[in-house]
Parts: structure tokens; C-alpha cells; sequence
């Protein structure tokens, strides 16, 4: 049995068989089963997902490059894999071979890819994908917002006045407006997650080294904190591609419905920095601990043990250096030195954080190192299995709040603040996923994170199975979507 027959027996929401036909929206899985059955073509698939994309980008704007005559040569060859012809779209922090790679940046335009990434050659040739084109990033992913000088801002289908999140947000306004079912995303501070609670979608971070990353010809850093999968309608489409494109045996066994493991869950509803929390954020987590006991979990209240403030600032400079690192590469390949000619405010101000206190990186990276048996530590001393906070400390903000281009003190304010729950999973290189939940006053998706340890990614994949019957999210449509 294949992997892809394997998922086959993971029940889909009835809802993603749509009144419209078969071309209309459905989960990736359920694709993938038509097109390998012959009851619909992959270029019927594709041509379908171009006319969605067609009709909703100019609301959302969260394609960056369209490949669209190339996705139907692509699907008239009838690619084959684990989601055989299935349309979706690339990071553009991503190599796709011929399209550009912008890094969401002016300065990398005509920057086009001579080859794969490692992520693009395995959704290639494992998965057998159908590539639309690029999906928006901000500049090299640095900020939890998606508003590049390059591409504009992308907004949330839910709001557009709100942002969709990032750095994964044009992938997460295309899946939550049914354009795909399921789009790649990276996350090396939450950017998985973040876009995600944004936009009412399942995300899994994969732990590191379980799955290929995007990256090409090069290596990771002291601390490799960026992992790659995607965001999705599903759940079961996140367990598939993960099963599908995972590194290790153990963890290509397909996740296919919840387990009968029951979890202690440690609720840490409060974050370790001083942060304000929305009220509705605090309301939903309630709720979600409420549901883990009503499926029989032992749910225990925690607090998180570690100075917050000295973790979010060793993080913050080892993120500047990598924002450092970016300026000159871009410098390099436009010709011109930094400036925000080519580089946006946010990036060079990060590049200056880093350039003055680049003494004190050694100790951050030792410190960094440090924090993963720490983060160990939590499971071992606090003898639970999974722990549960929120995504993000309140709902998407509005368009502006995290513009790169805005004053960079209070630009930095709203990031650490906002995304103050999601990047010590990176450094611990543990996996976490953010599941659709609930939902804000005024009708934006808000997210519930649970982190497990270093390995652990089948068990979250079990446990969203179980809280998407318990919960479902897939009949939650927002206000811009794909008919």
C-alpha cells in the first residue's frame, strides 16, 4: 500500500466535495484521489485553481509570480506522487526552476532560479505538485507581517483590512480562499504557525531535519532554526506531505485519524515576555483546554520557567545577523550597497542591531544552543506530553501595524509582542502546529498552539486529527473565497 492509498482511508469533511463539480475546492488528498482514479484530469484541476486564482488575487494579492502557462504544461504531463497533479504554489523564498525568487525583496528582481531548492525538487518529484507560481513573502521572511515594497501588501481574506500574517502570508491568504487546498510554507520564527492562526488554517512546523527545507547551496547556521511544509485546509493534507516527504521511516508512517493515546497537556495560557494578551485569545484557550479534557486528555495549568526577556533578545540578534547576512547578499546582487533603495527599513534595521552588538553573537549562539535541552527540560521535570499556549497574543493585526517600512522601534514593538509565543519551538528545533479553533469578537480566526518535543510530529499530527472531528473548521468559509 502506498502512502498516498494509505490516506485514502483518513475521512475528508464532507464539505470539501462541493456542489460546483469536482474541480471546484476540495482537500488536496481527495484531488489527488480523482485525478489518480481518472474521474478528473490534472490539467482540469489546475485550470480550475487558475480560474479561482484569477477571481481572488486581486483582493488578497498574495501571488508574487504567476507560472501559470507553465502549471498547465506541467499538468498536461500528468505528474505522478503523493499528491500526483495537485495545483499549489511555492514560498518566494523558495527555488522553483524558471521562475524568479524575489525574497520578497526589490533588489532581487530578475533574480530567476537555474534549479530546484531541495523543498521544490522533493514537492516535485515525491509529491508530484502542480506549481501555479510564487506566493508572497515579506523581505526574506524576516517579519510576521506580509507587506513588501516589491509586491504590496497581501491581505487576509477574512478582513482585508488585517494582514494575513507571515512570513508564509501570501500562502495562507491563497489556502484559506480556496484557491488551493494547500500551499508551501516555511517557518524559522513561527512562520507556519503565525499565518496559520491568521487565516483559520492547520500549520505543523516539522522538527528540524524531519522533511527537505527550501533552502539552496546553503548550509544552516550554528543555530538552524527554518523548517519547511505547508499550510492547509486539512489536516490530513499537512500528515500526507509530511508522511510523503519525511526524511526518516519512522516518521513516513502516515498519520491517518487520531490515536488512542490519551495526553497530559500542560496549559500555559500566558506568555514569558510581558506582552498583553487579547481577551478573546485567553477566551479560546480556555476553550480549547476545555475541549482536551472533554476528549479525555489530562489537561494541568503550567508556567513556563525561563527568562523570556533574555531569550527574546539572544533570538533577535542571532535573527539580525541572518538579516545582515541578507542585506549584503542583496547588495551583491543588485550592484548598489545597502540602502533603502534595495533594502527595506525593517531589514537594514535589523542589519544595524546586529552590526552593533555583532561582539555579543558568540554568546547568543551558546546560549541558543543551550535552550534546546531547556526546552527538553519542560517535558522531563514537568512530566507532560504536549504544551498548549496560544499562536499569538491576539488576533491579525490591521495592514500597517508591521508596515517594514514604518519606524523601526515600534515596528520591532509590535513583532515581539504579536509573535511572542512561537520561536523557542525553532531553536528547540521541536515541532508545533497551529489548529483553527475558534474565533475573535468580530470574526477573525484565532489559533491554538500545541508543541511537543523534538520527534514528536506524528503525535500532533494524531491529536489535530482528533480536535478537527471534535471542532471542525472546514465549514468556516471567510469573506473573500473562491465559488
Amino acid at each position: 500500500m502506498t502512502v498516498f492509498t494509505q490516506f485514502l482511508t483518513a475521512p475528508a469533511p464532507a464539505e470539501t466535495k462541493t456542489a460546483t463539480g469536482e474541480t471546484g475546492f476540495m482537500d488536496g488528498v481527495r484531488t489527488a484521489e480523482l485525478i489518480a482514479s481518472g474521474e478528473i484530469t490534472s490539467l482540469e484541476a489546475t485550470q480550475a485553481a487558475i480560474t479561482r486564482a484569477e477571481h481572488v488575487n486581486p483582493h488578497i494579492n498574495a501571488i508574487a509570480t504567476d507560472g501559470f502557462d507553465a502549471a498547465r504544461e506541467m499538468a498536461a504531463a500528468a505528474p505522478k506522487g503523493a499528491m500526483g497533479g495537485v495545483p499549489t504554489f511555492i514560498k518566494d523564498l523558495a527555488d522553483w526552476k524558471g521562475l524568479p525568487t524575489l525574497f520578497g525583496s526589490v533588489a532581487f528582481k530578475g533574480n530567476i532560479a537555474s534549479e530546484d531548492g531541495p523543498l521544490s525538487k522533493a514537492w516535485r518529484d515525491t509529491l508530484g505538485i502542480v506549481n501555479l507560481g510564487k506566493s508572497t513573502s515579506p523581505e526574506m521572511g524576516l517579519i510576521s507581517s506580509t507587506e513588501p515594497v516589491v509586491t504590496g501588501p497581501t491581505r487576509n481574506p477574512w478582513n482585508t483590512d488585517h494582514i494575513p500574517g507571515g512570513s508564509s502570508g501570501g500562502a495562507a491568504a491563497l489556502a484559506a480562499a480556496r484557491v488551493v487546498p494547500f500551499a508551501h510554507a516555511s517557518d524559522g520564527g513561527g512562520s507556519i504557525r503565525i499565518p496559520a492562526a491568521c487565516c483559520g488554517l492547520f500549520g505543523l512546523k516539522p522538527s528540524h531535519e524531519a522533511v527537505p527545507i527550501g533552502r539552496t547551496n546553503q548550509e544552516g547556521g550554528p543555530v538552524d532554526i527554518s523548517v519547511d511544509l505547508c499550510v492547509s485546509n486539512t489536516v490530513r493534507d499537512s500528515a500526507a506531505i509530511f508522511a510523503a516527504t519525511a526524511r526518516s521511516e519512522r516518521l513516513r508512517t502516515p498519520v491517518t485519524g487520531p490515536a488512542n493515546r490519551r495526553l497530559k497537556i500542560a496549559y500555559a495560557p500566558l506568555p514569558s515576555i510581558d506582552a498583553p494578551v487579547d481577551p478573546d485569545v485567553v477566551a479560546e484557550l480556555d476553550r480549547t483546554a476545555e475541549l482536551c479534557r472533554d476528549l479525555g486528555h489530562e489537561v494541568i495549568s503550567y508556567s513556563i520557567d525561563f527568562d523570556g526577556d533574555e531569550f527574546t533578545d539572544k533570538f533577535l540578534l542571532y535573527w539580525s545577523a541572518g538579516a545582515a547576512q541578507f542585506a549584503e547578499d542583496a547588495a551583491a546582487f543588485a550592484g548598489k550597497p545597502p540602502s533603502p533603495e534595495i533594502v527595506e527599513p525593517w531589514t537594514l534595521g535589523l542589519a544595524q542591531n546586529f552590526l552593533s552588538r555583532a561582539a555579543d553573537l558568540p554568546d547568543a549562539i551558546a546560549y541558543l544552543t543551550a535552550f534546546k535541552s531547556i526546552y527538553e527540560s519542560w517535558f522531563e521535570t514537568g512530566g507532560f506530553d504536549i504544551l498548549l499556549t496560544p499562536t499569538l497574543t491576539a488576533p491579525a493585526v490591521k495592514i500597517g501595524t508591521q508596515d517594514p517600512t514604518g519606524p523601526f522601534e515600534d515596528v520591532r514593538e509590535s513583532v515581539l509582542a504579536f509573535a511572542a509565543y512561537t520561536s523557542p519551538m525553532n531553536v528547540a528545533g521541536a515541532p508545533s502546529m497551529s489548529v483553527p479553533l475558534g474565533q475573535s469578537t468580530i470574526g477573525l480566526p484565532i489559533g491554538s498552539m500545541f508543541s511537543a518535543r523534538k520527534g514528536e510530529d506524528l503525535t500532533l499530527l494524531a491529536l489535530a486529527y482528533e480536535l478537527e472531528a471534535a471542532r471542525p473548521w472546514i465549514d468556516r468559509l471567510p469573506k473573500i473565497v473562491a465559488r
